[in-house]
């Protein structure tokens, strides 16, 4: 059976089948070798996918075996200004930490096996996100998200991490670390472009190669085609 990777997160987590997206650039890099299964839902912060969790991943396991890893991404949401256009979506940065706890419980008392790699929320461009939201760039105006803000809920998910001796991919600080990222990486000041997504699909990359998740250590699902013998082709298959 082919093991399975579970992405589970906000839009970004929902838009990476996309073309360019680093969700179908893991199909395509464990094509034959292991399922990537999307379990992304726009718009939702960490209380909303806690509310939901067991209705988002059904399904999401095949039968008797656990997925071998699962990518938890949100924070995106969370941070939303609570005093802007989007505070609807703002979840205090304690309850944040408490809610991604709750959902790495949920997954380690239904999946014992599985590893879970964390994903910080994204950095902020504030121009592209007042442009975005409002139609205009008129200075005026404030965004509904700030850089400083994400990088808070960044360094919080990293403390989770750290606290429950998981994998985490500082995406906040890794896509800084590019040269003209807020256009380059991201599309509105939020989301990815496939430059951006190339820069997350690296990462996640590197993180499940570090836990055994590899194109070389992973088996080929069913015979390759030069190995089946065209004097006997069906012996391949017994």
């Amino acid at each position: 059976m082919r093991p399975r990777l579970v992405l589970f997160g906000d839009s970004i987590t929902e838009m990476s089948f996309a073309d360019g997206g680093w969700g179908a650039g893991l199909a395509d890099r464990f094509a034959r070798q292991a399922d990537v299964v999307l379990r992304g839902l726009s718009g939702y912060n960490t209380r909303w996918a806690l509310k939901v969790l067991p209705r988002a991943m059904e399904g999401a396991a095949a039968a008797g075996a656990d997925p071998a890893a699962v990518t938890v991404f949100f924070g995106a949401n969370d941070a939303a200004l609570p005093d802007q256009k989007q505070a609807h979506q703002h979840v205090p940065l304690g309850e944040y930490q408490s809610n991604l706890r709750a959902i790495c419980g949920y997954f380690k008392e239904h999946w014992p096996s599985t590893a879970i790699i964390l994903i910080t929320p994204p950095p902020i461009y504030e121009p592209a996100r007042i442009l975005d939201m409002y139609g205009d760039d008129d200075p005026s105006r404030q965004p509904e998200r700030t850089n400083e803000a994400a990088g808070a809920y960044a360094q919080a998910c990293m403390a989770v991490a750290k606290e429950l001796d998981y994998p985490v991919i500082d995406i906040w600080t890794k896509m800084q670390e590019f040269p003209d990222w807020q256009t380059a990486a991201l599309s509105d000041g939020l989301h990815f472009t496939p430059a951006g997504n190339k820069i997350l699909f690296n990462e996640v990359v590197k993180r499940l190669a570090s836990i055994g998740i590899s194109l070389e250590k992973l088996p080929s699902d069913l015979p390759l085609f030069h190995d089946i013998d065209p004097k006997d082709p069906m012996k391949a298959f017994d």
